[in-house]
């Protein structure tokens, strides 16, 4: 495992990150910033750290991310996503314990398109009797 880079693509809604696991002390950097700097609320960084946590490789490894597209909740997904992918690169033992948690999973729930006479993708224009 020396000098090994493992990588990873997750995707949640409109977000795809690129996520690199290089041996390390365990710092996460998302588009060339800290994790605490780029994610503001605790919970999207619980999100983030869970397949971390889940296989107890915190300590192990760094985690460099390149996410684009959707906004903060999505980008988290893509992050965990990812990461989780990249993992099972690194140690395939890994395996059932992300599974297991649905950390493998790709969420595939996305936008629902506008229709025609609608204001939205299921919202009417209001009703008026006369």
């Amino acid at each position: 495992m020396a000098n090994a880079k493992f990588y990873g693509t997750g995707r949640r809604k409109k977000s795809i990150a690129r996520v690199y696991l290089v041996p390390g002390t365990g710092k996460i950097t998302i588009n060339k910033r800290d994790i605490e700097e780029y994610l503001g609320l605790e919970t999207l960084k619980l999100i983030v750290r869970q397949p971390l946590v889940a296989t107890e490789t915190t300590e192990k490894f760094d985690v460099l991310v390149n996410v684009r597209g959707g906004g903060t909740t999505g980008q988290a997904g893509a992050i965990r996503h990812g990461i989780s992918r990249a993992l099972l690169q690194a140690d395939a033992d890994y395996r059932p314990v992300l599974k297991k948690a649905g950390f493998l999973t790709r969420d595939p729930r996305m936008k629902e398109r506008k229709k025609y006479g609608l204001k939205a993708a299921r919202r009417a224009p209001q009703f008026s009797k006369r």
